[in-house]
């Protein structure tokens, strides 16, 4: 059969979500599969050396449009080629495409339903109208969570059958410990020691909750002397409304404790994972939430959200109403004094302390079996296949 694939996020020259998504899922089908043949779209800022290990089953196509890629480059593509399926790694359909074409699409969140005002306005309009629109006429919907699937059955009405559940996956080449000489000489690139710091990774963006993050470890080095030892690190791109973010550690007078290392490259993120004390990822909204796994793989500690997919992905499992598991430590995101209950857990001093950090570790390591970008590839090729 002949696959057609929207590439235009795959090559981005600095991937976060739905770009490292789209990414790793394109290299673990081409190892994978020798039958199928690939049509690849791509915007024309891509890099040539990045498609030239590409199997001979996976063509490059070009699209020249430099507004409305999709609604009308990728459209147009549908109907000069002849697909058997469209397969969209990211939300959004052409709305106009080759009548009777089988399209699979993969949602990774509604965080512009639930966290409209954290949206731009024309992003939360293209994706209110699109999603409900697109979603129930596309054949297949790829989501990345159970509690994304939840969200799509109560809030946009769309069929329990409709929707797969595939996980993503991680790099498990380069997200492993990093350890002793290795380690400090990795970190001395960004002025810090090992265990001397607690880590943020993602968009600077308020859906990430870092306001109310600076605000628990302002309260922490408030009580004491014994916090004051260590830095809150905060690893991410600029994003939208995120000013007021910048300006907390100066406000709060911890502007000394707190540093923001803006985009990092994704081979330094193992070493930032190995030496922190522990990730802290209190985001408001997640439909899956990479860097745990990340962080898991790198023998991290994680302190993560008790809502939307960070349980699930952190290796929790629902049962009836209540959460069981120990693949991270649970907070109330909302909450500030539940994010200082959270981080006081994991600080390195005492017996009780190592018990927990070890068992978070021990648990972490287990629970990223569970994943893998080849395991993602082989159930979204079946999907693909099977529509």
């Amino acid at each position: 059969m002949v696959i057609g694939f929207d590439g235009s996020r795959s090559f981005a020259s600095r991937r976060t979500g739905t770009e490292n998504y789209s990414y790793q899922l394109l290299k673990a089908l081409a190892k994978i599969d020798e039958v199928n043949q690939y049509i690849v779209y791509l915007r024309p800022d891509f890099r040539q050396k990045d498609i030239q290990e590409f199997p001979n089953n996976f063509k490059f196509q070009i699209s020249n449009f430099k507004f409305l890629w999709t609604q009308a480059g990728l459209a147009l593509q549908t109907f000069k080629d002849k697909l058997d399926v469209l397969f969209v790694p990211a939300h959004t359909l052409p709305v106009i495409r080759k009548p009777g074409l089988k399209t699979v699409v993969t949602v990774h969140d509604l965080g512009s339903e639930y966290l409209s005002s954290m949206h731009q306005f024309k992003q939360r309009l293209y994706l209110s109208i699109m999603q409900r629109y697109q979603l129930k006429t596309a054949t297949k919907i790829i989501v990345v969570s159970k509690a994304t699937k939840d969200d799509l059955i109560k809030r946009v009405g769309i069929e329990p059958d409709k929707i797969a559940v595939i996980y993503e996956g991680y790099d498990k080449e380069l997200f492993k410990p990093i350890k002793d000489e290795a380690l400090v000489n990795s970190l001395i690139h960004y002025d810090l020691q090992p265990k001397t710091y607690y880590l943020f990774v993602g968009t600077v963006h308020p859906r990430k909750n870092l306001k109310r993050l600076i605000q628990a470890f302002a309260n922490l080095v408030s009580k004491g002397d014994t916090f004051r030892a260590y830095n809150l690190v905060i690893v991410g791109a600029k994003g939208w409304l995120s000013d007021e973010i910048y300006q907390m550690p100066k406000k709060l007078g911890i502007e000394e404790k707190v540093k923001f290392l803006g985009y990092v490259p994704e081979e330094d993120l193992p070493a930032l994972y190995s030496g922190t004390i522990a990730l802290v990822f209190p985001s408001l909204f997640e439909g899956f939430g990479l860097p745990i796994l990340e962080a898991q793989a790198c023998g991290c500690p994680v302190i993560t959200s008790n809502l939307s997919a960070m349980p699930e992905v952190a290796g929790y499992v629902r049962v009836n109403r209540n959460v069981a598991g120990k693949g991270a430590i649970l907070v109330d995101p909302y909450d500030v004094e539940d994010i200082v209950r959270g981080i006081r857990e994991t600080l390195p001093a005492g017996r009780q302390v190592r018990g927990i950090r070890e068992k978070l570790i021990k648990a972490g390591f287990g629970n990223i079996k569970k994943f893998s970008w080849e395991k993602t590839a082989r159930e979204t090729l079946a999907i693909l296949e099977s529509v």
